[in-house]
């Protein structure tokens, strides 16, 4: 069954692969750098990025020496950008302390900053030929499915017992090719909602087919609450200037661009808002008060309100991390994409 299983699938996936860059290399940069890309992203929206990231920094070494700015101003957009941070934090690692060469096996690729179980299976996989089975969100839905698994795959010990149904299956001579079809099949064809299973390659023996089981696996209990936030930013103007600060660690969003924050448990009224910046500012003249912006994150809600001033006498700034910026200035500071959704509907 072990072999039937591995060859209908990588018969089926050498037959119906897309045709990804990635794939055609066995080159760890770069399969490492796809991999930090599509975390949490999907294919359509991480490929310009990955060509982008690989047109400036073709190699290691030339991410390893980029300002770490530059690094977040090019991920833009992508969002959970601490993977961006470990992306060129890793990148001095393995030029520091590899010499600019990938390691070679799972165990010593976990060693490396970002690089969880999942993307090291992945490189050792896919550049070094190890056979360690990738177990993702489209592996557990394939397997719970195929296997009738009904363990709670929220839970961190069911990683264990997929991770050893998969080093069952994944064979010693094309591992690669076995790793990316089972992405691949969960990806394209046994998808969360509406599997197309006429055109599985594994259908016959799928216990979730067999039994219209289909969408009750695989089973995932956990559900993450969403937290409401209300963010109020002071645009300080001087002349053609507006002020921003570097956001620090213990927030999302954590080394990019935004403005003075007040933040409150509950939406504000114009009223309250007004006096809530009077009280904190005295010598102060309110231009515009925007309407709110909506922002969804995969675990907050985020509601914002841009409130753009000047100080009526002196414009010195109240606040050493604030720093006025021209426009050009702005443009190459990396943003949350709030800030820049803000900024490009004010043609700033």
């Amino acid at each position: 069954m072990t072999e039937s299983f591995s060859n209908l699938i990588i018969n089926w996936y050498q037959n119906h692969k897309r045709d990804l860059p990635w794939r055609n290399t066995s080159d760890p940069y770069k399969i490492w750098l796809s991999e930090i890309i599509l975390q949490q992203t999907r294919v359509i929206q991480g490929l310009p990025y990955y060509e982008k990231f690989i047109a400036k920094y073709p190699n290691v070494f030339d991410l390893a020496n980029a300002p770490e700015d530059e690094v977040m101003r090019l991920w833009q957009g992508l969002g959970y950008y601490s993977r961006a941070r470990n992306l060129h934090a890793c990148a001095k690692m393995v030029v520091e302390q590899y010499g600019g060469q990938f390691p070679n096996t799972y165990s010593e690729l976990l060693k490396l900053k970002g690089v969880g179980k999942y993307t090291a299976a992945a490189i050792a996989s896919f550049a070094f030929g190890e056979a360690t089975p990738v177990v993702d969100g489209n592996v557990f839905r394939v397997l719970a499915r195929y296997f009738n698994i009904t363990d709670d795959i929220a839970q961190p010990k069911t990683f264990k017992k997929f991770f050893e149904v998969s080093e069952d299956l994944i064979p010693e001579k094309q591992p690669a090719d076995y790793n990316q079809a089972m992405m691949e099949l969960g990806a394209t064809v046994c998808s969360p909602k509406s599997p197309n299973c006429s055109e599985c390659p594994i259908a016959e023996g799928c216990e979730a087919r067999i039994n219209n089981k289909q969408a009750e696996l695989p089973v995932k209990k956990k559900k993450i609450k969403v937290k409401r936030r209300y963010l109020y930013y002071l645009i300080w103007q001087n002349e053609n200037k507006i002020a921003m600060k570097k956001r620090g660690p213990q927030d999302i969003w954590q080394g990019l661009f935004d403005f003075e924050l007040i933040e409150t448990e509950k939406a504000l009224d114009m009223n309250d808002i007004i006096s809530k910046i009077q009280n904190l500012h005295q010598d102060v003249e309110i231009i515009e008060i925007s309407d709110a912006y909506q922002h969804i994150l995969s675990h907050q809600k985020l509601e914002a309100v841009f409130i753009e001033l000047n100080k009526k006498t002196d414009n010195t700034l109240h606040d050493n991390d604030l720093v006025y910026y021209t426009q050009d200035e702005i443009e190459e500071l990396p943003k949350p994409r709030l800030i820049e959704n803000y900024l490009s509907s004010r043609n700033i």
